[in-house]
């Protein structure tokens, strides 16, 4: 019974999954939203509004810090988990 209610959970979840993929904008087509003018705002006035040298360093410490911020405490906070339960096991 307990394999039968995994295999049900594991098939919904591929399911969602699959469903999700295929709403997914067609790849390359030049109306997708990264196409947008946010990007091209990006592009052409990182290096004026940031004062950074590469425009990949303007977007993340500058136009997205707080997300760069939070995503570094959630993987701070996976490593700090991963060894509680490994010094757990000793």
């Amino acid at each position: 019974m307990k394999n039968l209610v995994c295999i049900i959970i594991t098939v919904l979840i591929i399911g969602v999954l699959l469903i999700g993929a295929s709403e997914l904008p067609e790849f390359g087509n030049p109306d997708n939203p990264e196409h947008n003018s946010l990007s091209k705002g990006y592009i052409a006035n990182a290096m004026a509004d940031t004062g950074a040298k590469n425009i990949v360093a303007a977007v993340i410490l500058d136009y997205r810090a707080l997300d760069t911020l939070v995503e570094a405490t959630v993987l701070f906070s996976g490593v700090i988990a991963v060894i509680t339960v490994l010094k757990g096991l000793n």
